[in-house]
């Protein structure tokens, strides 16, 4: 059902400009930019909301001297516009202002804002370098974004629906009890005194307990994730057990959070509850001194007992509040802590776009040890000319696949420039430097989506033909025909399962040639591209994948030395440094360390021995 377009006073999906500041108010601004003028109004609906309270204690308190005044007799006949405006109040007026307020907060507020946080912070966590989700649990970041939108969602939410309300009805109250003697007026100001300073004291102890509960909880969702994901590794090797007794190490330390956030929690209550019964006890019975002195009537005396009444009753529901409201204060503030850094790596402010390559690719004395100073790679000096195919080699830890990931920009260089046709990838943007260069990595990525989509995403505008052809030049096309899901979705509708899991790692490979075979990008990177496939298989793409490099700059990691023999050029990496380039044949007649690999390796791989 399509709601109303006027209920869409809120653009739930506006991004934020700038940063997320990383202190708590400007934090909530950041998030909630945009929906101001909307909050706004319904806070003060709300607090229209809470009048109504007030004006019903004086409806029955007027209604009450007016029948002690009156008489039976002739109440009804003397006072019927009275009575009449009271029917039309309780019966009309003050629920369509209550249902206004409900209206407010939980069809225009809570619906739209929620996703307006949750957008702006996934896109910002989305901006985030690859070392940061390296070093975090995905799904502790995963239930960060979650419970920090939720957060101040909530907090947005309650703040209308119930301070607005209750300062409403407190100044509301203030304002009868002044009119009646001011020293009622008085005794409540004492009493709202004790009531704020008792809040002022619990508060931050509440919030301090709840952002630590909120660490441990992120922190359980992480654990049972991180074992999910390797379900298969966990059950390989019999380690239920052991993953287990790391769950439960975490939820217990969930629980003593719990249990210390819910010790303060119900002494914050406890103390609440024990002031709000002194209100009614200290209004009631101011009043009816007054009205033994002849200052208070008997109407004043029940309205400021409905009055009194409705407060203290009000007090538990917003300590309540208060504590739900900075028990959220607490998670947006951790969640701050872990998904507000800065980015690590930026677009230059004058960035451009990348214009289309011919495909130079020049490493100028490029070194980047991940801030260790060892791994990684020194002083490469290399050029790869358009539509040249350079094979890469070298040991586990020679620097292949961190000479790619300097070319896609995934780490800042910390000597040297990476030049694509003479373009700095440091000053342009980085996606579009990302949609110029193709690529099929050994982890084959896969979404738990359907096979076209995965496929899709090389090219997302692709028309189903483009998908069919990519898919049957990665000679995919046949098992995806063959592919049904558990919802019985069939070819290119089935899920691939989470990660790909229902297909084998050759299928999970062939998917992501089609991928790239769609992308058709000028420049394209093969990490291992086909070390899943087996040797039929992969003599059946070879052609394809002649094809798919026609005319293109590749460079091609490989331990399978055969899959690259045919390169233009073969470059080999030992300890970060070019120590070899040539020719396959002529790598072969200077007997160094290229010739070594290739003698040493068995089944056409390049084995440990070398390495």
């Amino acid at each position: 059902m399509r709601i109303a377009r006027w209920l869409d006073l809120i653009d739930a999906f506006k991004p934020a400009e700038g940063a997320p500041p990383r202190s708590l108010g400007a934090f909530f601004y950041w998030c909630l930019s945009g929906s101001w003028p909307v909050l706004i109004g319904a806070g003060l609906i709300s607090a229209l909301a809470g009048v109504m309270e007030v004006v019903s204690a004086l409806l029955l308190g007027r209604v009450i001297d007016l029948a002690l005044a009156s008489g039976p007799e002739g109440f009804f006949a003397q006072n019927a516009a009275l009575l009449l405006g009271a029917l039309l109040f309780f019966v009309l007026l003050r629920p369509l202002i209550f249902a206004a307020s409900s209206a407010a907060n939980s069809v225009v507020v809570v619906p739209n804002v929620t996703p307006l946080v949750l957008s702006r912070i996934h896109r910002w966590t989305m901006g985030q370098a690859v070392t940061f989700f390296d070093n975090d649990f995905a799904g502790r970041i995963a239930q960060k974004q979650m419970q920090t939108a939720r957060a101040v969602t909530d907090v947005a939410s309650e703040c209308i629906n119930v301070v607005a309300f209750a300062l409403a009805s407190l100044v509301g109250s203030a304002v009868f009890l002044l009119a009646i003697d001011a020293r009622v007026a008085v005794a409540l100001a004492v009493w709202l005194v004790i009531y704020f300073g008792l809040i002022r004291y619990f508060i931050p102890r509440v919030r301090k307990y709840s952002a630590k509960r909120a660490g441990a909880r992120a922190m359980v969702s992480g654990q049972v994730v991180d074992t999910i994901t390797n379900i298969k590794t966990v059950k390989l090797f019999a380690h239920t057990d052991h993953e287990d007794r790391e769950a439960l190490s975490a939820m217990a330390v969930f629980r003593e959070r719990s249990l210390e956030f819910g010790v303060v929690s119900a002494t914050f209550r406890l103390t609440l509850m024990t002031v709000a019964g002194i209100l009614p006890v200290l209004l009631i019975g101011g009043t009816l001194w007054l009205w033994s002195l002849g200052v208070a009537t008997a109407g004043d005396i029940a309205a400021t007992g409905a009055i009194s009444i409705r407060i203290a009753q009000m007090t538990g529901w917003v300590s309540f509040t208060l504590m739900a409201i900075y028990g959220n204060v607490g998670e947006v503030e951790d969640g701050i802590r872990t998904l507000t850094p800065p980015h690590a790596l930026t677009d230059a402010p004058d960035a451009q776009d990348l214009p289309p390559l011919r495909g130079e690719v020049r490493f100028d004395h490029v070194s980047f040890a991940y801030g260790t100073g060892a791994g990684g790679v020194r002083d490469i000096d290399l050029t790869v000319r358009p539509g040249e195919k350079i094979g890469i080699v070298g040991a586990s830890g020679a620097g292949k696949s961190t000479l790619v990931a300097l070319l896609l920009r995934l780490y800042e260089t910390e000597t040297g420039r990476v030049l694509l046709d003479g373009h700095d990838v440091r000053k342009i943007t980085q996606e579009s430097l990302r949609r110029q260069i193709g690529m099929v990595t050994q982890e084959t990525a896969m979404f738990n989506r359907s096979a076209r989509d995965n496929i899709l995403y090389g090219r997302p505008g692709a028309s189903m033909e483009d998908v069919i052809a990519a898919a049957e030049k990665a000679e995919a096309h046949d098992f995806i025909m063959a592919m049904v899901d558990h919802a019985g979705r069939r070819g290119y509708d089935a899920h691939l399962g989470e990660r790909g899991v229902k297909l084998s790692g050759g299928q999970r490979q062939r998917i992501a040639l089609a991928r790239a075979f769609l992308k058709d990008a000028p420049i394209l990177v093969l990490d291992e591209a086909t070390s899943a496939l087996d040797s039929e298989v992969e003599a059946s793409i070879q052609d394809a994948l002649l094809r798919v490099m026609e005319g293109k700059t590749v460079l091609a990691i490989a331990h399978r030395l055969s899959t690259i023999s045919a390169m233009d050029r073969i470059i080999v990496l030992e300890d970060g440094r070019i120590v070899e380039e040539g020719t396959h044949d002529a790598l072969l007649e200077r007997g160094g360390t290229y010739a070594r690999y290739w003698e040493r390796q068995s089944g056409g791989f390049l084995g440990e021995a070398a390495e």
